[in-house]
């Protein structure tokens, strides 16, 4: 084979001093190259942004007019105070205030006592009271409410900081239920002490409302029907055929019917399960009852759905240990099982606080019947364009307020228990 004649010249690289790396194109980086990657990257895509940005712009706008120069705000600041508390006398607004600023500095030493899910619960509550305070609600009301936020963020600092004991926070929060009861109602009658007037009358049912009714019936609901939900789970799975079969025939019976209808239900038939001679309950109680007993059937087979999670070898990694039932499911199964559920179970106790809304229906004046209410008051009847639109505008933003302070600590909760990652 012949040689070619043409001889290759070498290439020399120079190792010792590479020449230096070149900067991406600014096409490809910083904003222009987010933009080019995600809202550019093709025709049909462009085109789909530029048409999405033309609604946005006519939607927004159109909001931004309605809302600051065609709206008519002025009936909602006027019932200001329906829409906070009903008909709650004025008197009297003193002693939900304390009961507030009472939970809120039990929340904060809770929160940093115990951590975990009472942190998270502890920030979501000082984040909405921090919202609660900055909006115009009132001059007095703002105050209440940062006076709430102030004890909150207190009383988490101490709990970092001092050792509180577990069972002194433990008794504090059982006495708070009592404590509260009495502060809604409006005292105790202390004519006997001479005290009388520092203790107005108790007040009746019917002058709850607004949003402290709304509040009251969720609290309630949630609190009660999560430890009913989660015995109603256990006993599903329970060997012994009378429970089993019994928590079965609740769930599946309350499932199948709406809770307007278990409202009504409790309105009329729940005094009749009450023993003879003991006074019959007020519609509040009543509706609280329905509340609890139809969200407690949901939340267990939320909490079933956890229990399946569960790894068999989780159970018997128990019973080797020589675990009793009840440290069995406390200390290992229910801790697992409600931490794969928590994204269910608090939408649960969302959609609980907004279905609070249809006890309008039992004859009950919360958040929803006093917008009602304000749209028929005779001063603005004849306003032109109607304040139907502006009333449930204000409602609804109250409801999104307090719904997207739920998700949110849920968001943090899970993240703090890494829910979703191995």
């Amino acid at each position: 084979m012949a040689r070619s004649n043409v001889e290759t010249s070498p290439v020399w690289v120079n190792t010792r001093h590479p020449s230096p790396a070149q900067k991406p194109p600014t096409s490809q980086t910083g904003v222009i190259g987010w933009l080019r990657a995600n809202l550019f990257s093709s025709i049909f895509n462009s085109i789909l942004t530029i048409l999405s940005l033309i609604l946005i712009y006519y939607f927004f706008t159109g909001i931004f007019e309605w809302v600051f120069f065609e709206a008519f705000w002025r009936p909602v600041w006027v019932n200001r105070k329906l829409l906070a508390v009903g008909t709650y006398p004025m008197a009297q607004l003193w002693q939900p205030a304390i009961l507030l600023a009472v939970i809120s500095l039990l929340f904060g030493l809770s929160g940093g006592r115990w951590g975990g899910i009472m942190r998270s619960v502890s920030i979501g509550v000082a984040a909405l009271l921090l919202v609660l305070a900055i909006l115009p609600v009132g001059i007095g009301a703002q105050i209440y409410l940062g006076v709430s936020f102030a004890l909150l963020a207190g009383g988490y600092v101490i709990g970092l900081r001092l050792p509180i004991p577990h069972r002194l926070l433990v008794i504090a929060w059982l006495l708070s239920i009592p404590f509260a009861l009495i502060m809604l109602k409006g005292g105790i009658e202390l004519r006997t002490f001479g005290l009388s007037t520092f203790f107005a009358r108790p007040v009746q049912a019917s002058n709850y409302g607004g949003l402290l009714l709304t509040m009251l019936l969720a609290v309630v609901g949630i609190t009660f029907s999560f430890p009913l939900g989660l015995g109603l789970a256990l006993g599903r799975r329970s060997s012994l055929p009378v429970v089993k079969y019994f928590c079965i025939a609740y769930i599946e019976m309350i499932r199948g019917v709406p809770l307007i209808s278990i409202l009504f239900m409790a309105m009329i038939v729940l005094p009749l399960f009450l023993p003879l001679g003991m006074p019959s309950p007020t519609n509040v109680t009543r509706a609280m009852v329905g509340i609890t007993l139809f969200s407690a059937a949901y939340l267990a087979e939320n909490v079933r759905g956890g229990l399946q999670s569960v790894p068999k070898g989780q159970y018997e990694a128990a019973d080797a240990l020589g675990l009793s039932t009840w440290n069995k499911y406390r200390m290992i199964i229910l801790p697992q099982a409600l931490r794969a559920v928590i994204p269910a179970i608090v939408g649960q106790f969302i959609a609980l606080f907004k279905d609070t809304s249809l006890v309008a229906l039992v004859g009950l004046v919360d958040l929803l019947g006093i917008a009602r209410s304000i749209i028929q008051q005779p001063d603005w009847v004849n306003t032109p364009g109607g304040i139907t639109r502006e009333v449930y505008v204000s409602i609804a933003v109250i409801y999104f307020i307090f719904s997207y302070g739920m998700s949110w600590s849920s968001r943090q909760l899970e993240a703090r228990l890494g829910v979703g990652k191995r």
